[in-house]
């Protein structure tokens, strides 16, 4: 006669240490599921009243459009390329190898704020500088600057609120008016920026913009001095205040940087600004004093230009905080937002490149 099929947990009694099996697997499953878990609160699918880096990017979405394949912000600009000859002063500060004498070869990008990658050269003030420096020991420094002297909002929820507020009204195409003067009201700290953009005159060229850091970071040289900073690239190119006839033009400041590579290189030196007692390190809303120490670092030298669609920056996420030994972020709470938030945005374009890709058969 044939025995009967020991039960499953028959099959527990005969083991010798039934506890630590059961421990084990208990682990085995845990440690997978605890990972599911950390994800997806870090992505908001347990909050979803946190503002998570998906839900900022989505926010960026409703204020410039869905454009499949590109930035959600900065979505418009150019590829360009150089070096960065550094003259060493800066070592005093920071033991990055970026700020040795010598050059670091330079990939950057060149583009205007917002989400729209059609829309006209002029119809934002706000222009932006990205880099991204290889250094000679083999380690990255990125970097994204804006030709701001300060910063709308503090902090992300700010950032975020400020987006909202932006989004356009269907029937107008534009803002609604109450829900940034709404907004306004929320956040006073933003007053300073909104007088800045009804009064500021852009320039005529990406090449005579010069670029802030905004947020602070860190440096620490070889003796383990911490001070904050921050950087601007001021363009060695005299400005020439927009024309009718730039503004008329949607391409003026791509056309207009390929024109003045092909007759030479562009410059920019690179002012390091160190914190004094009393500085905000963490509120970009706030502009140091003109009396800082400053030092200049040396010189970023722009070469050439190429189309963003296939040129080098391309594929670059010019994350804020992929910063080199001897410069890191400090507590600026818009960093880190800022650095989840370009993970999101490059995580979805380069997936609906990917998408593109495998329905035209490529």
């Amino acid at each position: 006669m044939r025995e009967p099929r020991p039960s499953f947990c028959a099959l527990f009694k005969n083991l010798r240490y039934p506890q630590q099996f059961l421990l084990r697997g208990a682990v085995i499953v845990a440690i997978p599921l605890a990972l599911c878990l950390l994800f997806a609160w870090a992505w908001g699918a347990l909050t979803p009243g946190r503002l998570s880096p998906d839900k900022l990017v989505n926010a960026l979405e409703k204020t410039g459009g869905e454009h499949p394949g590109y930035r959600r912000n900065h979505a418009k600009g150019v590829c360009v390329a150089g070096y960065f000859d550094s003259n060493g002063s800066a070592s005093a500060l920071s033991k990055a190898t970026v700020f040795l004498p010598g050059n670091t070869p330079v990939i950057g990008r060149l583009a205007i704020a917002g989400g729209n990658p059609n829309a006209p050269d002029g119809a934002v003030p706000v222009r932006s500088m990205a880099l991204q420096f290889i250094t000679r020991d083999g380690q990255e420094w990125r970097t994204g600057m804006n030709a701001l002297p300060f910063f709308s909002v503090a902090t992300p929820q700010g950032f975020y609120d400020q987006q909202m507020a932006g989004i356009p009204d269907p029937k107008t195409g534009k803002p609604d008016p109450a829900k940034m003067k709404a907004f306004i009201s929320a956040h006073p700290e933003a007053k300073p920026f909104f007088a800045w953009v009804k009064s500021y005159v852009p320039t005529s060229s990406w090449a005579s913009d010069s670029y802030n850091s905004l947020n602070t970071f860190l440096f620490t040289n070889k003796a383990g001095d911490v001070r904050g900073v921050r950087w601007s690239m001021q363009a060695q190119t005299p400005g020439v205040p927009v024309t009718a006839e730039d503004k008329a033009n949607p391409l003026f400041l791509q056309q207009d940087i390929r024109q003045r590579l092909q007759q030479g290189p562009l410059k920019w030196d690179l002012i390091i600004s160190v914190a004094e007692k009393g500085d905000a390190t963490n509120d970009a809303t706030k502009a140091w004093p003109d009396s800082h120490q400053k030092l200049n670092a040396g010189t970023l030298v722009l070469t050439s230009a190429q189309d963003q669609a296939d040129g080098g920056c391309r594929d670059i996420n010019y994350d804020p905080l992929i910063l080199p030994d001897g410069i890191s972020g400090s507590d600026d709470p818009l960093l880190s937002a800022r650095s989840a938030a370009y993970s999101s945005s490059f995580n979805r374009r380069t997936h609906e490149e990917a998408q593109a890709n495998k329905g035209a058969g490529l």
